[in-house]
């Protein structure tokens, strides 16, 4: 196990944060927060039950995240973003919803998986759109490496599920290439490629202008092997 990784698939810009998200983070933190230490989350404490938990890297906005859990009461949620403006948003939603099953963590989700939570303590991780990185010299920062992708299965309790998405056809390529190759891991598709959208994902405003320009957009869906 590692607790970094030298290359970060994410770069922190000072984006805008608005006053009521500034707000949130002080104030609704100690409600839905979690501050990564040296430990493990004692997940079972902090929601104060035992139940299937499902984890979002990289949530943005939290739309998805804040729907899921508002839907599901019986799942509990767990999000991982970097962007302060973001985890601001997701705050003022859970707080709007009042969810009693959403934690966030606001660090990076290498250093989160890798110190933050027991191996098979998920049940589900989904991971939609994360950065392509276009270029070939960034490649390397791409988060879908072979290394991350064993780390998640190690997380992952048999039979958890890893869903992930993408709109950048060469990356959803390595994609299928590294979790095909991954032991712990066994596809969801029949022919070990591409599955349809899962119905709880609604299309994102990019997905949609992406189909009127004609691109496209691949989900790919893998279950933990049972050992």
């Amino acid at each position: 196990m590692f607790s970094h990784r030298p290359i970060r698939s994410f770069v922190l810009r000072a984006g805008r944060i608005t006053a009521a998200q500034e707000r949130a983070l002080q104030d609704l933190w100690p409600s839905f927060g979690l501050e990564l230490g040296t430990a493990p989350f004692d997940l079972d404490a902090i929601f104060g039950r035992v139940r299937p938990r499902c984890l979002e890297i990289g949530f943005g906005t939290g739309e998805l995240l804040t729907a899921l859990a508002a839907a599901n009461p019986d799942i509990d949620y767990l999000g991982i973003e970097v962007h302060r403006s973001g985890v601001g948003r997701l705050l003022l939603r859970s707080q709007q919803l009042g969810l009693r099953n959403l934690r966030v963590v606001c660090h990076d989700a290498v250093e989160v998986l890798g110190t933050g939570l027991a191996d098979g303590s998920l049940s589900e991780i989904l991971i939609f759109f994360p950065d392509p990185w276009h270029k070939k010299r960034h490649h390397k920062r791409r988060l879908i490496d072979p290394e991350f992708v064993a780390l998640l299965a190690q997380k992952l309790g048999a039979p958890g599920v890893l869903r992930l998405a993408t709109d950048w056809q060469p990356y959803a390529e390595r994609m299928l290439e590294v979790c095909n190759a991954e032991p712990a891991l066994v596809s969801l598709s029949p022919e070990r490629g591409y599955v349809a959208r899962p119905e709880f994902r609604p299309p994102t405003r990019f997905e949609r202008r992406g189909e009127r320009l004609g691109h496209g957009v691949w989900d790919l869906a893998y279950a933990k092997r049972a050992t």
